[in-house]
């Protein structure tokens, strides 16, 4: 026992003592405060000041934090709640809040417990937004009731220093017997779809086949219209061919007309052709005239050419 006695009399002396409540003390007025936190500091009970994040000193025993405020951006589940359509149908519809402190003063002295009042005040403003649209509105536009409902929420919550970020509806749920007349409606939608998509099918089809046997007749008509332009080409070359074979024919007998030996020949030929007249003649009548100067060449000619040049204008 007196041992120890002797240990506590040693080890807690005055200076010890002394050394710990002011380890204490300091540790007291010593704060940190986490980053997107705030910390409300009170006096004697009075607001005195905000401490944002860093190091903050405060004065023992007589400063205290009264509120730790976060700065992040919050999600709040809003509880599923029944609602009115314009057209008198009744809805159950749920979603989720999202928003931050922008004031933590305002957060904390305005208001006794903000994320339940931002809560409540969700819940009433989609029932006030849903009672103005009609219940396919309500699908539709699903978009522009979550901007009016943050638009609405925000121009109420500015005194508690909130700011509602977006709001999103999670479930819209009708009654069973609107469930089941728009089941009907989408299955009707859904078979007039298939139907006219059916007959656009046809007509296009149809489109396509005409098409073809338009685009058939004329290919055949082109072809055909080749044709001929080829067969006339090619008759007109073959009479071009032909002339220009006579002209050729032409040219060398004038050419060899035009010597004595070539005027010889033609005399002949026309001796020959006046001959073979004359038997014509004797065929087709008994009586033959002939002149005296019948035997002479030249006059032989003459009368053969004569003679021919009647059969031809007789024939």
């Amino acid at each position: 026992m007196d041992i120890v006695n002797l240990l506590f009399d040693n080890v807690f002396t005055v200076p010890v003592a002394l050394l710990i409540f002011v380890f204490f003390l300091l540790k007291s007025s010593i704060i940190f405060v986490p980053q997107n936190r705030a910390y409300l500091i009170e006096r004697f009970g009075k607001y005195l000041s905000t401490k944002e994040a860093g190091l903050h000193f405060l004065v023992p025993f007589i400063d205290r934090i009264a509120a730790d405020r976060s700065l992040k951006e919050q999600a709040v589940d809003v509880p599923q709640q029944s609602a009115i359509t314009k057209d008198n149908i009744s809805l159950h519809v749920d979603g989720v809040l999202y928003f931050r402190v922008l004031d933590p003063y305002k957060a904390t002295y305005g208001v006794d417990d903000y994320i339940f009042a931002v809560t409540q005040l969700s819940q009433t403003t989609m029932r006030s937004e849903l009672g103005k649209m009609e219940l396919d509105k309500t699908f539709e536009e699903r978009d522009a009731l979550n901007t009016n409902i943050v638009s609405a929420i925000n121009e109420a919550a500015g005194p508690w220093g909130i700011q509602v970020l977006r709001y999103e509806i999670k479930d819209i749920i009708p009654p069973q017997s609107v469930m089941e007349a728009m089941e009907a409606q989408m299955k009707a939608e859904r078979v007039k779809r298939a139907q006219i998509l059916e007959s656009e099918g046809d007509r296009q089809a149809a489109i396509n086949r005409a098409e073809g046997e338009k685009q058939s007749i004329v290919l055949s008509a082109e072809a055909d219209k080749a044709e001929q332009i080829l067969r006339a080409e090619g008759e007109a070359q073959a009479i071009i061919a032909v002339a220009n074979a006579q002209a050729e024919a032409l040219q060398t007998v004038g050419e060899s007309a035009n010597t004595e030996s070539g005027q010889k020949a033609i005399q002949l030929e026309l001796a020959t052709k006046a001959i073979a007249a004359k038997q014509a003649i004797a065929k087709e009548s008994s009586m033959v005239i002939l002149p005296d100067s019948a035997t002479d060449a030249s006059s032989l000619v003459a009368q053969a050419t004569s003679i021919i040049n009647q059969l031809n204008k007789s024939r």
